[in-house]
């Protein structure tokens, strides 16, 4: 029997009996365990944690880091300790645009949506606590993968929570299993979260507005990605300077749109997220429908579809960020902080006040079934655009896709590097790979790409945040330097 998964044969003394296990199932369950409390406890604790023992300075600086990111003057040149690197380097826009490329993606549309119908209106709450807590893990993840950063074998920066492990782990064998084992879940997270959660959604949204087969669609997303990703973190930087404002804006532009056209329903959408935090059964039915979930359904799924959006420890990002033309690594990690506040509590509040407010939260198809991703997104922009919807949030699943695909290839590429003794040659393998399973992306069912990608993100966050939990002594030291304004002392 198969079962869209794979079967195996258990052989017993009565004779053979063929058991169908299927793979969708299979990836669920590991999804359910590896995101548990603990997971939970993890991620939250650690930003809390870090958040405390930084004084509150990510938010007492957040103006501070804006203005490094969008208006702080030319970078300082890079060096990576006594030595000149040749390439692989940009600019600190550059990096943080990358950077947004990465984050910016579906997790800000097609991420919330899913959270608010799995883990109700309430989820979104949570979405936002994460990104507050997130910045100073944020910050102090990226901080140190540009003090730690290395060089690969044709001089080129190489850096991220791989090259902190190996470099900055107190103990150095650990260190080296650490950055072994962040590398390998970075590669597989690099192939799920980064590439074919986008490709699949990118597929499906080109497929409900314009009919366009997923085949299709999958073949010409493969070569145009293949073409950009050859050209390395330069053309990557120079197209993501381009791509990323331009998206951010148009997106915003439509989804406020959507909230000023039910700008009535606001109040209470915002009243009835905050009571579905806590209490879910108090707002089932009325403007969110028949969505029924438990408080830590909420948690859980606010927490992680957060964590899928701004990347907020799982150290990915520091790959991009050790980049960045520049020897001031604090100033470096505040303006990677910035990512953190422009992806979630930004884009995503945005994103999921327009469902709260536009009532299509907990609406149903024609089978009955609770409109999810693409779907409920195409539903509440059509409230206000009516027609044109359909084709306006394929535009920016596209363009916001396509974004994360390009960046992700960046920082899975430097990964895939570390594995192979940090040894440039067979980078090309890589991407042409990466380029395939863009393909692959397209045609695989939506539930068992996110539930894959939900697994690498937490089995990438684990070596990360045992690092920086070790490091954070000293990097916490180095960063109140700067003090409450910014400014050293």
């Amino acid at each position: 029997m198969n079962l869209g998964g794979f079967a195996f044969v258990h052989r017993m003394s009565g004779g053979e009996i063929l058991a169908g296990v299927s793979l969708a199932r299979a990836v669920e369950y590991l999804d359910d365990l590896v995101w548990g409390p603990w997971m939970l406890v993890l991620l939250l604790g650690s930003g809390c944690y870090l958040m405390l023992r930084l004084d509150l300075l990510p938010l007492k600086n957040l103006k501070f880091a804006l203005k490094c990111a969008f208006g702080g003057g030319p970078a300082e040149k890079g060096k990576v300790k006594g030595k000149k690197a040749s390439s692989g380097k940009v600019t600190s826009l550059a990096s943080l645009t990358t950077e947004l490329a990465t984050t910016l993606g579906i997790g800000n549309i097609v991420g919330v949506a899913t959270a608010m119908v799995l883990g109700g209106p309430g989820a979104l709450f949570w979405m936002v606590i994460t990104s507050v807590v997130g910045m100073a893990t944020k910050l102090v993840e990226s901080m140190l993968a540009v003090k730690y950063r290395g060089m690969n074998d044709k001089g080129q920066i190489a850096g991220g929570p791989m090259y902190t492990c190996l470099r900055g782990f107190p103990v150095k064998s650990a260190g080296k299993a650490l950055g072994f084992l962040f590398a390998l879940f970075a590669v597989t997270a690099s192939f799920g979260m980064g590439n074919m959660t986008q490709s699949n959604s990118i597929a499906d949204a080109i497929w409900v507005a314009f009919g366009v087969p997923k085949e299709n669609t999958g073949l010409l997303l493969t070569i145009v990605t293949i073409l950009v990703v050859l050209g390395g973190i330069g053309v990557i930087g120079k197209v993501t300077q381009i791509l990323v404002p331009f998206m951010g804006v148009f997106y915003l532009l439509g989804a406020l749109a959507v909230i000023v056209t039910h700008w009535r329903n606001l109040p209470g959408a915002v009243a009835g997220i905050l009571a579905a935090a806590f209490y879910p059964e108090a707002v089932s039915g009325g403007m969110f429908g028949s969505i029924t979930v438990t408080a830590f359904q909420s948690l859980r799924w606010g927490v992680s579809r957060g964590i899928f959006s701004n990347e907020a420890g799982l150290g990915a990002s520091g790959i991009t960020t050790a980049a960045a033309d520049t020897d001031d690594c604090v100033k470096q990690g505040y303006i990677s902080m910035t990512g953190v506040f422009l992806d979630t509590m930004v884009v995503c509040t945005i994103t999921g006040l327009a469902f709260a407010a536009s009532g299509v939260l907990g609406s149903t198809d024609a089978n009955g079934l609770p409109l999810t991703g693409t779907a409920l997104t195409l539903a509440a922009f059509s409230t206000t655009l009516g027609k044109w919807g359909g084709s306006f949030v394929s535009i920016c699943i596209v363009l916001f896709a396509f974004a994360t695909i390009i960046g992700w290839a960046y920082q899975g590429e430097r990964a895939f590097e570390f594995l192979m003794g940090g040894k440039s040659r067979y980078n090309l393998w890589y991407r042409f790979v990466y380029g395939l399973v863009v393909f692959l992306g397209c045609i695989c069912s939506l539930e068992t790409v996110w539930n894959f990608s939900d697994i690498c993100n937490a089995l990438m966050a684990v070596p990360n945040l045992i690092c920086v939990l070790a490091l954070s002594g000293e990097a916490c030291r180095e960063i109140r330097e700067y003090g409450a304004d910014g400014k050293r002392k």
